[in-house]
Order: C-alpha cells, then structure tokens, then sequence
C-alpha cells in the first residue's frame, strides 16, 4: 500500500488492486508542480470527495470526463458533480460503506462546512465528512477538513484505524496541536501523516509540533509524489 500526498488535501492512495484520488486538486494547487499532474493521476481508478469547498473539488469533473473515473460522495455532492458531468460512482452517506475492489470505504461525520458556487452563490452540498479507507491489512482515517469532535471517539473505537491521515494546518481546520491533542485523546495510531498545510502563509508549515507531541508514534511529513509504503 502506498499513500502518495498530491500537496494540500489532495492524496493518491493506492490499495489492494484501486488507486484513489482523494479531493484530487491538481491545476492551480500551489504544491503540485503542473509537470507531474499526470503522474499524480496515472492509472486511477476511483475519485473520493469528502465535501464541496473548491479546493477539494475543482478539478473533479475534468478529470472524471478525462479519464472515465468514477466519482463517489455524499449524496447530495455526488449528485451535483454528476449533473456536472462527472461519471456516476457512488452517493452514499454516512455510516454507508461501498466497496472498491478489494478496498473499502466509510463515511464518517467531520465538523467543517460544505459548498460550491453555483450560479454565483454558495450552494449547499450534503454534510462534510471523512473517510475510513480498509484494505492491505490496514485501517485508515481520513479526518478531511475537520476541528476536532466528539465524534472521534466512537470512530476510533469502532473503526479502529492504525494510520491518520489528519487535517492539520490550522485557520481552516484543526492545527498541530489539535490533531495532537486528537490523535491521543481518541486514537491509537501508530502512523500519523498531516495534510492540509503548508499550503498558504495562513496554515502551518511544519508538523514538528504534531511529532513533539506524539512520542511513541510514527508522525511522518509527506513530501509531494514521494510515497509512504506500508
């Protein structure tokens, strides 16, 4: 299994026989150099959005048209982005699971907000939401954009997730030091890997605090296109 960070909260995570595209934010995303945008998509096979803002799903509909890749969302997301033109995938809801080959995908609650401009205004687009990915003998917890919640609680529990995937980068989300304080008040991870940051000026640019704060687990900073294999 490898989990390939595409710069921001754009993630490409290759497991059992899938390849997916997280919130796949390729044109315009400051950490993606426009030279390796075919190679952050190269042989997908599904395309994953967990809420609507555009930095998650600007670029969905194209690369869905472009490349025949199903789009799976909440409902009323998924709905949207078909009416777009994206190719029909999934548009479940939380605490749905589907399968994706040999993978398999949950939605669970976030704490954010969730919309796309649609004729010049914000239109609402379902509830936002994370994802529990299963498959190659791991459990992962993508937190998408999120503060930290109660909600964690049960989804550590019941889930049981070995990897985070966390939101991290302050002003939009929980910082590093909330995802800390998550992580080892809900969760028993032994990899965290921090998204949402570095981005802009406004967001956290180093994840040192998360690692201070985490002794014992492995914290490991993505570098774009450099995969993390398990």
């Amino acid at each position: 299994m490898n989990i390939i960070w595409l710069g921001h909260g754009s993630w490409r995570i290759e497991i059992e026989d899938q390849v997916l595209l997280i919130d796949p934010w390729v044109n315009g995303n400051p950490m993606l150099p426009e030279d390796k945008v075919e190679e952050a998509l190269k042989s997908a096979t599904h395309i994953l959005v967990t809420h609507g803002h555009f930095d998650h799903t600007q670029d969905v509909v194209e690369i869905s048209k472009s490349r025949d890749l199903p789009v799976s969302a909440i409902y009323e997301l998924a709905a949207h982005l078909q009416s777009l033109g994206a190719k029909q995938g999934h548009g479940w809801n939380k605490g749905g699971t589907i399968k994706l080959g040999g993978a398999s995908a949950t939605l669970v609650p976030a704490s954010h907000s969730s919309s796309m401009q649609t004729d010049g205004q914000a239109a609402y687009m379902g509830a936002e939401c994370g994802i529990i990915l299963k498959g190659d003998g791991h459990t992962i917890y993508l937190s998408g954009d999120t503060t930290i919640m109660a909600d964690m609680d049960w989804i550590a529990d019941y889930h049981k997730p070995d990897i985070g995937i966390l939101s991290a980068g302050g002003y939009y989300t929980m910082d590093m030091e909330g995802a800390a304080y998550a992580a080892k008040r809900y969760f028993n991870f032994k990899t965290v890997i921090p998204g949402h940051y570095r981005t802009f000026p406004a967001l956290e640019q180093s994840a040192e605090k998360l690692a201070a704060a985490l002794p014992g687990v492995q914290v490991i900073e993505p570098e774009v296109l450099r995969p993390i294999s398990f």
